[in-house]
């Protein structure tokens, strides 16, 4: 392979990226470590290609500093925006911005006779790529979504962006609930917020089941809750969550449980003042429907949420080869660029 030393060094991304991707679908969390080495190596790489480009032809000068300034002047604050609307997560922005930083004029390799990446663009910011082929991939998700369901006869208006759950893959699922005593929509309980209550007050979701009548009494909290954790998948620390069998359902209507009585059914608003951070936005009323919802269905919409990464890593490896999805379907359908 020929390439210049700050391109073979970029390839350094494809692992790290691939082992966060891993990790990403493994349990939605990825440290913030992990994109050290990489942000220190885009610095270094930013000082000494723009060293080179100082001394370079007027031409190769301008290339440069047109990549740089699409790349953090662009890429980097629209992925700031995209965060800061909930787009994607904290880890995902932090990703993006270390492409930001360390791709920001396209590498060159010579393999076997090609010349790749195959694609380029007019703007020449490498970033602006693997963020484009990140969404065109990214899209891919809720159309497999749609045709599960469609394939499986489950129609429903989240089909785009849910699958049904039985209710004993929950302590190990990923996502959002999408159900609320109402029916289906988009503003059910986040599951971590869920996996957090479970752990502060002790108890499985089994158990909150077997015992909804009695648990939904915030009487019954716990004097000394447990460490609720951050609801990641296996940090229970009472134990395992996982549950094969024992929890029956209680069927009660809404209007029942309107009529129970308690102001603060299932201690939900009592849980959310005691921990001291919140529980990914959660509100009292979001994780009260969803705690019933769970405790009366065996069955459940859950929008499992792209772990974006992955994508994002799909993304960077096609930028590698072949470079520009967009330009190159643009290209297909005769659009100048």
């Amino acid at each position: 392979m020929n390439a210049t030393l700050p391109d073979l060094l970029r390839l350094l991304a494809i692992p790290v990226f691939g082992w966060a991707a891993w990790h990403d679908v493994e349990s939605r969390r990825v440290a913030n470590r992990t994109w050290y080495p990489l942000a220190a190596l885009a610095v270094v790489l930013l000082v000494w290609e723009g060293w080179v480009a100082l001394h370079a032809p007027p031409l190769e000068r301008r290339w440069f500093l047109l990549g740089v300034v699409v790349s953090l002047g662009f890429v980097a604050p629209l992925v700031l925006v995209f965060w800061w609307f909930r787009a994607f997560g904290g880890a995902d922005m932090k990703a993006f911005l270390v492409v930001a930083a360390l791709f920001p004029t396209y590498p060159t390799y010579e393999v076997a006779g090609w010349t790749l990446p195959v694609q380029q663009t007019l703007l020449g910011a490498f970033s602006l790529t693997i963020l484009t082929n990140t969404v065109i991939v990214g899209a891919l998700y809720p159309v497999s979504l749609f045709v599960r369901n469609l394939l499986a006869g489950r129609f429903s208006k989240v089909m785009f962006v849910g699958r049904v759950t039985p209710w004993e893959e929950i302590p190990t699922a990923h996502g959002r609930l999408l159900e609320t005593p109402d029916g289906v929509g988009r503003s059910g309980v986040d599951l971590d917020a869920v996996r957090m209550y479970l752990r502060w007050r002790g108890v499985t979701l089994a158990e909150l089941r077997e015992r909804a009548h009695e648990l939904r009494d915030p009487a019954t909290l716990p004097d000394d809750p447990n460490p609720p954790t951050d609801g990641a998948v296996g940090l229970d620390p009472n134990g395992p969550e996982e549950v094969a069998d024992g929890g029956t359902a209680v069927q009660r209507s809404t209007e029942d449980e309107a009529s129970s009585g308690y102001e603060d059914p299932w201690g939900a608003a009592a849980f959310l003042d005691d921990i001291d951070h919140g529980a990914y936005g959660t509100t009292s009323t979001q994780l009260r429907e969803g705690l019933t919802v769970l405790a009366t269905e065996d069955e459940v919409w859950v929008s499992p949420g792209i772990p974006f990464i992955v994508p994002m890593f799909v993304g960077l490896l096609v930028a590698f080869g072949y470079g520009d999805l967009l330009a190159g379907i643009l290209g297909v359908l005769g659009v100048a660029i």
